[in-house]
Formats: C-alpha cells, structure tokens, sequence
C-alpha cells in the first residue's frame, strides 16, 4: 500500500506500524485522515512520535474517525467527557489495562478504537503491549476454527468493576458477542474473548467453557502475534480494538505515568 501525505513504517510483519509526516496539533486534510485510517486498517495499531496535543486536539483528531464511544464504567473530564485520564503514581494501588483486554467488550457495541495520549512517562518502563486477533485466529488449527465459528460468549464488566468500585452500587454491562468475529471494514475473521471481561462460552457447560478460555487467553499471549510500544513523553497509540487485545506493564512503581484517552463508538459484534 502506497501513501501520498504521510510516512508508514511497519514495527512487526503483523501487527503494528509508526507514522511519520504529521503533526496532530494542526487540522488535517481529509486524504491524511484516510490514509491514516487505511495504515490503522492494514496494521491494527498505529504510534505517532512527539505529538503534544493538547485537548481539543485530541478531540478533533478523534472526531475524525467517528462518533466518540462513553465510558460505561469510568467518568471521563468534567470539562472534557469524552476524555479518560490514564495516570498512575506512587499512590496507585491499580492500574488501568495491566491484563489481556479488548476495550470494554462488555457494552453491547464495542467501541472501534481507541486514542492514547501519553504526556508523561517514567524513565523506564511503562511499555503497552498490543495482539493482533486475526493473526491469532488464523493461527488456529482448522478443526478448532470449525467448533469455535457457532460459539457466542458472554462479556461481563460486574466482576471488573465490582473489584475495582467496591463501594458502588452499580449494575455495568454485560454483553453476548460471538467468539469469532468478522471485522466490519476488511472481513476478516478474528478471535473475539478476552480474559479481563469474558466469562463464559454460552453453548458449553461450565468445566467445557473454562477450559476452551483458558486455552484461547493463552494462546493470544504468543509473541507472534505481538508488538511491544515503548513510549516517549508525548506519544500517542492509536488502536483498532474489534481486532487487538493489549496490555500495559506496571514495571515503573513508584514513578508516574500520565496521559489521556478518548474512544471511537464501533458496532455490534458480527
């Protein structure tokens, strides 16, 4: 694929690629949008380079690829509402994202992706980790395809949440999708469970469905479908979450890692 306004360079053969020749703090034209959108479509993540955006930027670039998706669970800016803070100290006693997870897969329309924004990175550490679904479907023995293809799964936030807000009274989403899914804009197929908020395969009974999860959340971690992204101070992650899962490392205690999120609304699971 060939690129007229910016600059791609893939990081791994699967998964993963860094765009160069924007700058994210200005209005693009919309050939740049597409392009970007084209390079996200062909790579499943996408990173930009020393971007200091500030809000409304963030906004305005998110915009660009959609209707932005509300947090079922956390609150975004008071001024700002589709924006996240992500930040973590030495007064964290959690982090945000340090498991296997596809963005809120819970709700009953998946958001399409995701904008990391990150101002503030320790000196070391601090590296998000992203896997590619289709290369992990496509690396299922054909027999496996065929039994998971019927399957459907349900996708529940209560025990995330539950554990995490122990003080609200709060019933979250919970959500039946299919375990293999179809990307909505290539058609490919992928695998669609993740151990952060699937909880059990609906057409099996319960010792059949954790064994088939358990099975399936390891074999998302094989490296080869990976790419690790180490940031820099005003970085930004830009992910297609109907087909990745990712994780974030705490190995940077007590410093402090800080930035913002906003999420693009997706459709239901197919």
């Amino acid at each position: 694929m060939s690129y007229e306004t910016i600059d791609v360079r893939p990081v791994t053969k699967r998964i993963g690629a860094e765009i160069f020749g924007v700058d994210l703090t200005k209005p693009l034209g919309n050939q740049t949008y597409a392009e970007i959108r084209d390079a996200l479509l062909k790579h499943q993540v996408v990173f930009f380079r020393e971007q200091e955006i500030d809000h409304e930027a963030h906004l305005a670039f998110g915009q660009a690829f959609g209707k932005f998706h509300t947090h079922s669970a956390v609150k975004g800016l008071p001024d700002h509402p589709h924006i996240v803070q992500i930040h973590a100290d030495a007064d964290s006693k959690y982090i945000a994202g340090d498991n296997w997870h596809s963005d809120l897969s819970c709700d009953p329309e998946p958001p399409m992706g995701s904008i990391l924004y990150m101002h503030t990175m320790p000196e070391d550490g601090g590296d998000t980790l992203f896997s590619s679904m289709t290369a992990a479907y496509e690396a299922l023995s054909e027999p496996m395809k065929r039994f998971l293809e019927p399957l459907t799964a349900v996708h529940d936030a209560n025990p995330v949440y539950k554990a995490i807000f122990p003080d609200i009274d709060k019933q979250y989403e919970c959500n039946t999708h299919p375990v293999i899914r179809t990307h909505p804009e290539t058609g490919r197929k992928l695998l669609f469970v993740n151990s952060s908020y699937t909880t059990k395969i609906n057409e099996l009974s319960k010792t059949e469905s954790d064994a088939v999860l358990k099975c399936l959340y390891e074999h998302v971690k094989d490296p080869n479908f990976q790419v690790r992204f180490r940031w820099r101070p005003h970085s930004i992650a830009f992910w297609d979450n109907r087909c990745t899962q990712h994780f974030a490392v705490w190995d940077y205690f007590p410093e402090t890692r800080s930035g913002f999120r906003v999420t693009i609304a997706g459709d239901r699971p197919f």
